[in-house]
């Protein structure tokens, strides 16, 4: 078992419960599951403002930003598996898997292999992907993300419905320093995305969030998360003038709805808020440090790679808000430009429905790379197509993105 105190844990948590843990199966609202494969069974197109896909805004690259620890993590894991756990845990790269994610708790549509069927061994080389895939920063925020679904079932005492245990790990392709290929964790509150190419990756869709954001009880008392992602916004629509509030608050109060999540592929979202150039230089900073905190789960390398895309459509970026902007104040953010979507938002209560309100002590943020760059490159591309297109850089046709 790891020497990492944290993963340590975790994986004591999983072994104690085991392969036969009960799980809840049934939830989500009327029709929940027939809506979402319906929707994830639609042609991918991708997110756009206006139901136009801008072309050209994505091709492969060469990066010089080593992705061999990644797909080493990836062989490990792999080779530790036995036959069965392999069969159902390795996709082909195309798979509509890849769009099957889901962030609410009940085990619907969950595919790959729980941490809680894995051995000890397993699950050190399934962290040790998300270690190496993430910065140490995103990391550790996974980690608390799945701290903090044990603390939801030590507060409720619902032992099918959450739990840090209760996370999925798929791989797409397999791994390779050529081919495409990726991997997926998915569980309640911690949807991950990760696709490499080469020495490029994509790491969006991403979902994070946590009900609660701080523990008060339990196994991991005092831990706390998401302050300085509500912090940062905060301090950025705070310095907006009056007539700048005019631009970017688009309602008094959030209405604790998430407008790219899961089985959102093809959403139509229209710019909205204030644009970069309407902004302060001091406000730019602020701004561009905010897609800066959310870009840097990533690893450096490739977050100062996306950083600088980002960079490249500042004049196309816009912040809105809704909400309050005072200490106790619930709101939601976002942050949108042709290459990236940051959303952050208070929610209602779920495990405590009595929170009928957007609340502090729920909240989800969400990245999202809109206009059809997804996770899956066109399975093509054959390897002389890949050499050239490396050494050029031509742009190809991205299909089946997640």
């Amino acid at each position: 078992m790891s020497t990492d105190p944290r993963t340590r844990s975790l994986s004591e948590t999983c072994a104690e419960r085991g392969p036969d843990r009960p799980l809840h199966t049934k939830g989500g609202g009327p029709d929940y599951v027939e809506k979402s494969l319906a929707a994830a069974a639609e042609p991918f197109k991708g997110i756009s403002t206006d139901g136009t896909i801008i072309p050209g805004l994505f091709g492969i690259q060469k990066t010089d930003v080593s992705t061999q620890p990644i797909r080493e993590a990836a062989e490990a894991f792999l080779g530790s598996l036995n036959p069965a756990q392999r069969a159902k845990t390795l996709f082909a790269i195309d798979t509509d898997q890849w769009r099957k994610w889901s962030n609410i708790h009940p085990t619907l549509m969950r595919h790959g292999t729980p941490l809680f069927e894995m051995n000890d061994t397993q699950r050190d080389q399934a962290f040790a992907l998300l270690r190496e895939s993430l910065s140490k920063e995103g990391f550790e925020e996974a980690l608390n993300i799945m701290h903090l679904n044990e603390t939801v079932l030590e507060m409720t005492g619902r032992l099918a419905e959450y739990g840090e245990d209760l996370y999925w790990l798929s791989i797409m392709g397999e791994p390779s320093a050529t081919d495409p290929w990726g991997w997926q964790w998915d569980g309640h509150h911690l949807i991950i995305n990760y696709f490499v190419l080469g020495d490029q990756v994509v790491v969006t869709p991403t979902f994070l969030g946590a009900e609660p954001v701080h523990a008060t009880l339990g196994k991991y008392t005092g831990l706390r998360i998401f302050k300085d992602d509500e912090n940062r916004g905060l301090t950025l629509a705070r310095t907006l003038s009056d007539t700048q509030r005019t631009k970017t608050v688009l309602a008094p109060e959030t209405s604790g709805t998430d407008f790219t999540t899961a089985f959102r592929d093809n959403l139509v979202l229209d710019y909205a808020g204030i644009r970069y150039d309407e902004l302060t230089s001091v406000q730019h900073d602020l701004l561009l440090n905010l897609v800066a905190y959310h870009v840097a789960r990533m690893r450096n390398g490739h977050a100062q790679l996306k950083i600088e895309e980002v960079k490249e459509h500042l004049k196309d970026t816009y912040f809105c808000w809704m909400g309050g902007m005072a200490d106790d104040s619930t709101f939601y953010y976002r942050v949108q430009s042709p290459v990236i979507i940051v959303e952050f938002d208070h929610q209602r209560g779920i495990a405590f429905r009595e929170k009928t309100k957007p609340y502090k002590d729920h909240i989800h943020v969400i990245v999202r790379t809109p206009n059809g760059y997804g996770s899956t490159i066109s399975t093509a591309i054959t390897q002389n197509q890949f050499d050239t297109v490396m050494s050029e850089a031509v742009e190809v046709t991205h299909l089946c993105p997640i």
